[in-house]
């Protein structure tokens, strides 16, 4: 008789971004985190979708702010399934970037049986390690061991994204307007690098150019700096982008690396705010 396999839920913050395949593949429960827009309180992508955001900026000048999922809100969210006997792995955005980490390992240790993994990073970089878990949860391994496993595997993760604007980070206060104003007077469009050991965001090269042509740079120079990228799967992330661009940068990774699997995934509303439209990013794990 087969060893059953352990009953294991697979959790994650809804800024994993992950597209809806891989959510069902996988059997994925998404926690919204907050976007406060005008005094109101949306569940992220939920109640809410980038695109209102951007409206809303447009029209009004306007952007929301992003609150984290409180303590209280991760044990309610947890509690059915530990009642009902299962162990649950859950999955955060880094802690850098906010306070869902530390809100969730409180709620963990109230109620026991609740595995939390401090992702280091954001958008789809947190995904790569919801897909690893998914995959190690469907060969049979304890949520403890898989817990581990995943953080040891934060440092192999990779996210990055090309801005064409810096008006976002500008009016969410998280770049100067002397850096902004630079920027677009040169035709700048900055390369956010994710730091992968705490989830922190940090400018690394700058591309001069129309969006089209930095875009194949930036992919060619992201997959020619690591000599063991794991091909199993690469993400393309955007905040909303024409499909030219999508297509463009798919065909570029397909010239440049063969992968497994290449997944076209939408960034939440806590992502897109701070980056704007027309960003996007590839995603990737190495060895």
């Amino acid at each position: 008789m087969s060893e059953l396999k352990p009953k294991i839920i697979l959790s994650a913050d809804s800024t994993c971004d992950l597209d809806e395949e891989l959510k069902e593949r996988f059997h994925v429960n998404y926690f919204p985190l907050h976007i406060i827009l005008n005094g109101k309180d949306y569940r992220d992508n939920v109640d809410i979708t980038p695109e209102e955001i951007y409206r809303e900026y447009r029209e009004h000048k306007v952007l929301p702010k992003t609150a984290a999922v409180n303590v209280q809100e991760y044990i309610d969210h947890f509690r059915p399934w530990v009642d009902a006997g299962y162990e649950i792995i859950h999955i955060n955005l880094g802690h850098a970037l906010s306070s869902v980490y530390q809100n969730c390992c409180l709620a963990a240790e109230e109620l026991g049986h609740v595995h939390v993994v401090d992702s280091c990073s954001l958008s789809t970089g947190t995904g790569l390690l919801v897909v690893a878990a998914g995959r190690m949860i469907e060969k049979g391994m304890s949520a403890k061991d898989i817990a581990q496993a995943l953080r040891e595997r934060t440092s192999k993760c990779h996210a990055s994204f090309i801005l064409d604007t810096l008006e976002f980070l500008h009016a969410g206060g998280r770049c100067s307007s002397v850096a902004a104003l630079g920027a677009n007077v040169l035709k700048l469009k900055p390369c956010i690098q994710v730091d992968n050991r705490d989830g922190s965001m940090g400018v690394g090269r700058k591309y001069r150019g129309t969006l089209d042509k930095v875009l194949v740079k930036y992919v060619k120079d992201e997959l020619g700096r690591y000599q063991d990228i794991n091909t199993d799967l690469l993400f393309i992330t955007h905040s909303g982008i024409s499909r030219e661009y999508i297509d463009l940068v798919r065909q570029t990774v397909k010239e440049t690396m063969k992968f497994d699997e290449i997944h076209v995934t939408k960034a939440s509303c806590t992502i897109s705010a701070h980056c704007g439209p027309n960003t996007l990013g590839i995603l990737f794990e190495t060895k």
